[in-house]
């Protein structure tokens, strides 16, 4: 799969570092943007408050499949109902909500846990399969929590809850199942 990450921090960076050990052709866009034309995936791996100005230095951005990791940390552009929403708005297609309540400081160890750690997402029904895989391929299980609304709201405002428990015990996996599946 070509994959185009825009951002090149510990999420975007260490994404694309995942999916290359798995196979996939991965570039990655920073600051100074790029073309994102010849993509079958747009990851958007920047902070919250930075998606409309990260995005508008892209060019190529017309209805892939896209994946929303952005994490929320001040205040959310009100005329959109997630952070997800506002990715799509620019993007036009299919949308999933995921990898933002997993610690990029932590992907290094991922291989080496007993069990295979979870990875939330929502997403549209066109970004489902291609979301589901890409999960897999960093190394996680992926658990679906719905379509894209009002899942990825949910996510975002799940990120108060990882912060605190992240500020007691430090970077974690975690790990959802049916009863008899661990």
């Amino acid at each position: 799969m070509n994959i185009t990450v825009i951002g090149r921090g510990r999420v975007g960076g260490g994404l694309a570092r995942l999916w290359e050990k798995a196979g996939h052709q991965v570039r990655t866009l920073g600051r100074d943007g790029g073309d994102a034309s010849d993509t079958d995936v747009v990851v958007v791996a920047v902070p919250g408050d930075t998606i409309a100005e990260a995005l508008r230095r892209v060019t190529g951005l017309d209805g892939q499949v896209t994946i929303d990791a952005t994490n929320l940390y001040t205040e959310r552009d009100s005329a959109f109902p997630s952070l997800a929403h506002q990715v799509k708005s620019v993007i036009g297609g299919p949308t999933a909500k995921s990898f933002s309540t997993v610690f990029a400081a932590a992907y290094d160890q991922i291989t080496a846990q007993r069990v295979t750690p979870s990875n939330l997402y929502a997403a549209e029904p066109a970004a489902k399969d291609v979301t589901d895989r890409l999960i897999r391929d960093a190394g996680f299980d992926p658990v679906y929590v719905g379509d894209l609304d009002p899942g990825a709201r949910l996510l975002e405002d799940s990120s108060g809850l990882t912060r605190a428990l992240a500020g007691q015990i430090g970077p974690f996996f975690y790990r959802y199942a049916a009863p008899g599946e661990l």
